[in-house]
């Protein structure tokens, strides 16, 4: 054995501690630190010919990229949809990489059953039912595309095609309707072979509301009578968290035969409140859910889940059959069941949170976050620079500058947020309006960070843009 290697055998306590240190720092001060790090990274170092030994890369982390990081895992990084990892969560990620079990299969350890129990907790949380089974992935991308792949595989059944032995061609142009679309839709779409151009965009409610007009749907399932067809409706879009109303939807398969996929990445996390758990309803009729856990479960990344009630599907895309793997039988292995084969116990850290804080401290953290974006909004439409560009219906507050909202002042306004250090926004585009999002989605964020936010975001509105 390599003796720098060999020496961090004996001193691997040492060198988790020291590491466990500087994790500690940096969780305990990720409040007070810079949100964003603008500025050009270190240049490029050669590979080191010769190791240092664990304790002396932490060393070298620390000083050379540490203070580069973002503090996207704190309680002002309001881009994108963002969570930060609870302490439970960040705890079990530790655990699963010291265990550093292999989900290619069961292999004599009783992670594959940890993974689910994790998912059958995942199902309840979100009001699915029995039929509905689940897999871990990597976020809601690879969600997304897993779903499509078996609707692909059901539309084949429909036509009397083996989409997973003919290949997509076999299946011929598949159409793809929604609304409001994710992104990673049409890319999932590329990936299985379905073609981007084959996404159709169904008009949405008037009054700038970006759920689908569901008689502009069934007309569209209209025009199609005859021939398979995917819906994918939207549980909490990411401009606005507009839902579509999944039970008018699902209630249109009674007269047409199409293949429903929901994609609930964070809205399905409404399921927990009370108060808005009324927005998913209907979200069990789905033939496949998409829900991505290092949003708003606060799990580090990465860590999604996909649900299916058609699993025979789901195995005839993706198993896996080899001598040494063996044909999926009864109570599918999870590798017969995603793209991946070799991949990390996803499932550890999220079961660690669930069972730190329960049903109930998640639906706290939702709860906080749905009030403070509120609290966001409120604040925004009171400032004379700065106006909302859509009702605050969940934890996504999206705004632009009141005067001349252009992409260049509209950048710029991002960039002074950023440079501040106080916060992060993400771009986006609104009924054809450059704007901003601040998404609320972290377990740590309160009043103070929001104040804060809003804080910065007067002060560049009117400083850094004008």
């Amino acid at each position: 054995m390599d003796r720098t290697l060999a020496g961090d055998l004996a001193r691997l306590p040492e060198l988790l501690q020291a590491a466990r240190d500087v994790a500690a720092r940096e969780v305990a001060g990720l409040a007070g630190r810079p949100v964003a790090a603008p500025g050009p990274a270190p240049g490029r170092a050669p590979l080191p010919a010769e190791g240092v030994g664990g304790e002396g890369a932490l060393a070298y982390f620390t000083e050379r990229w540490a203070p580069g990081f973002s503090g996207s895992a704190g309680p002002r990084y309001l881009g994108f949809v963002t969570g930060g990892a609870t302490p439970a969560s960040v705890a079990g990620d530790w655990l699963t990489s010291a265990f550093d079990q292999n989900l290619s299969g069961a292999g004599g350890s009783r992670a594959e059953e940890l993974e689910r129990e994790t998912v059958a907790w995942l199902r309840e949380l979100f009001g699915l039912g029995a039929e509905h089974s689940g897999a871990f992935v990597t976020g809601a991308t690879m969600s997304n595309t897993v779903g499509l792949a078996i609707g692909r595989e059901w539309a084949g059944e429909r036509l009397g095609v083996d989409v997973s032995r003919q290949g997509a061609a076999a299946l011929g142009p598949l159409d793809v309707l929604s609304g409001s679309p994710h992104s990673s839709v049409a890319k999932g779409m590329s990936v299985l072979g379905l073609g981007r151009d084959r996404l159709r965009r169904v008009p949405l409610l008037p009054g700038g509301r970006e759920a689908v007009d569901v008689a502009a749907l069934e007309a569209a399932l209209a025009e199609r009578a005859g021939r398979p067809v995917i819906v994918v409706a939207n549980a909490g879009t990411v401009n606005t968290v507009d839902f579509d109303d999944l039970r008018a939807i699902a209630a249109l398969k009674e007269r047409y035969d199409f293949w429903l996929h929901v994609d609930g990445a964070f809205g399905a996390f409404a399921a927990l409140s009370p108060r808005h758990a009324a927005l998913v309803d209907g979200l069990d009729a789905a033939d496949s859910v998409c829900v991505d856990l290092h949003k708003w479960l606060n799990v580090p990344y990465d860590a999604a889940v996909q649900f299916t009630r058609h699993r025979d599907l789901q195995v005839a895309v993706f198993h896996n059959a080899s001598p040494y793997l063996g044909l999926p039988a009864g109570e599918p292995e999870f590798l017969h069941l995603t793209p991946e084969n070799s991949r990390r116990l996803r499932a550890l850290p999220a079961w660690f949170s669930l069972v730190a804080y329960g049903r109930a401290g998640h639906r706290e953290i939702v709860e906080r976050n749905v009030t403070l974006a509120r609290r966001l909004g409120a604040g925004i439409e009171a400032l004379p620079g700065l106006r909302l560009l859509a009702p605050v219906r969940l934890n996504v507050v999206c705004f632009t500058l009141a005067e001349d909202p252009s992409e260049e002042r509209v950048a710029r306004l991002a960039r002074a947020v950023a440079a501040s250090g106080e916060a992060f926004l993400t771009p986006t585009v609104y009924d054809g309006v450059p704007g901003l999002r601040a998404a609320f989605s972290n377990w740590r964020t309160t009043e103070a960070d929001t104040d804060r936010v809003l804080r910065v975001l007067a002060d560049s509105a009117c400083r850094d843009v004008n």
